[in-house]
């Protein structure tokens, strides 16, 4: 099938498409136009990549794993138990973004819990030159 029907199908944008190409995880045929023409197994590789996308899998990731992974319609699991090592490494390196991302959460509800600095400043934004650029 043609990309345009192809995008259709899989619900991803032929923009997407290309950069999963360019990436290495989508291989489409090509006519002697220069046409892309996508098999019936396509869409399970892009259900694939959408399914490691959302779990938090860059790309590069992705590339390495998909070509090990099942698809049997319903889910997506490794081929074997020696990609869990992988997928650990993976799950490790979204809990330690989650920690960073809760430490500036903390850190910006101190700073909104100082409130202002100055004993009886005044509380209006049209005195605070932060607001006043912003409004710019």
């Amino acid at each position: 099938m043609r990309m345009g029907e192809f995008s259709r199908r899989t619900g991803v944008s032929q923009r997407l498409l290309r950069y999963y190409e360019e990436q290495g995880l989508l291989r489409p045929r090509r006519r002697p136009s220069g046409y892309r023409e996508y098999e019936e197994a396509d869409l399970a590789t892009v259900r694939g990549i959408r399914v490691l996308l959302a779990a938090g899998l860059t790309t590069a990731t992705i590339a390495e794993l998909l070509p090990c992974m099942v698809d049997d319609g319903d889910a997506l699991a490794p081929a074997c138990s020696g990609m869990l090592t992988d997928l650990n490494r993976e799950r490790g390196r979204i809990d330690d973004a989650i920690s960073d991302l809760l430490a500036a959460r903390d850190r910006l509800d101190a700073i909104i819990a100082a409130g202002p600095v100055a004993a009886g400043a005044p509380a209006g934004p049209e005195v605070c030159y932060a607001t006043e650029a912003a409004a710019r």
